[in-house]
């Protein structure tokens, strides 16, 4: 009887360890859990595509869908620099952040690597744009800073994000709106959020374009003023006029692309985390926090409207005199 206990138990504890193995390969990117998951931001800290990745990061984390999360910044050229850089990464557990600004930068960047490149695995948010002055500028009003443009041409500076990105486009069909020369533009571009911020604060430049989130908190402190959004409605954060009566409406999204070539099996299980994740109480919290706009899609959905937008960026750019 001492014997078979003795063997019963041994059994026992063999299958007790065989178990806590198949669970560790798990929890450490077996079956339908990542690990690891690293998450590219292709800009420079401080901007948007920043923000939306360590925003990922604190709610895959704190919703416990992967086992760690790493984020890591690749700035220049509109994210095209990153966008290269991701066509050599050959993990199935790495996403980047893309959006409007990238559909732009590619086109007046001429990029080899292109975003139809990329696994597209979902759109997260969208956020409208807005148009910012140092709070002692003589600029009360977006009518009042493009007649500066209009008489002073490349006297007045404007800066944004990179060159082609949805801050350029927005400038130019500003000045568009008012038939004013796109070449007297003087558009002063910068990768990351926080630079275009240090020039504005620093009085370097004369006004700003970025999504609401990235000035957001320096216009409620009252050291910048909003002349106007670019959405469809009044921004609910913001005592700032639309730009509807100038006919001008645009809208930045964000989303996240994986390694082209990668497994269906790697892009169903980056499509679960993601849908996940916007599922989490976590999630909902950063989009509250940051005031972005929930525009989650995935699978083909995802994919048309990627190629609708890279369908009509091209002539945008042309028409406002940033590409021929």
């Amino acid at each position: 009887m001492g014997t078979g206990w003795r063997r019963s138990a041994v059994v026992a504890a063999v299958g007790l360890a065989l178990a806590g193995c198949g669970q560790a390969a798990k929890s450490s990117g077996g079956g339908d859990a990542i690990g690891k998951l690293e998450i590219m931001a292709p800009a420079d800290p401080g901007g948007g595509w920043d923000q939306t990745a360590r925003a990922m990061q604190t709610a895959v984390s704190g919703a416990k869908l992967a086992g760690s999360v790493q984020v890591s910044n690749v700035g220049g050229a509109g994210g095209t620099v990153g966008l290269q850089k991701l066509s050599t990464e050959r993990s199935e557990s790495f996403l980047m952040i893309t959006g409007l600004v990238m559909v732009g930068a590619v086109e007046t960047n001429s990029a080899k690597t292109r975003l139809e490149d990329t696994t597209p695995i979902a759109r997260l948010t969208a956020e409208d744009e807005v148009v910012v002055v140092p709070a002692d500028s003589p600029h009360k009003t977006i009518d009042d800073l493009l007649k500066a443009v209009d008489e002073k041409g490349k006297g007045v500076s404007i800066t944004g994000g990179s060159a082609g990105g949805t801050d350029h486009i927005l400038a130019g069909l500003l000045l568009k709106a008012k038939n004013i020369d796109p070449a007297k533009l003087n558009y002063v571009p910068y990768s990351g959020g926080g630079e275009s911020l240090a020039a504005l604060l620093g009085k370097k430049v004369d006004a700003g374009i970025s999504g609401v989130g990235e000035y957001r908190e320096q216009i409620k402190a009252g050291k910048l003023r909003a002349l106007g959004t670019s959405g469809p409605a009044a921004h609910p954060d913001l005592n700032a006029p639309t730009f509807k009566d100038l006919g001008v409406e645009l809208i930045n999204w964000r989303g996240v692309v994986a390694p082209g070539g990668i497994s269906a099996a790697a892009k169903d299980r980056l499509t679960k985390l993601v849908t996940d994740m916007h599922a989490s109480q976590q999630w909902k919290e950063e989009l509250t926090k940051k005031g972005w706009t929930d525009t989650f899609l995935t699978g083909n959905e995802f994919s048309t409207f990627l190629s609708k937008e890279i369908g009509r960026v091209k002539p945008a750019l042309q028409d406002i005199g940033l590409i021929k």
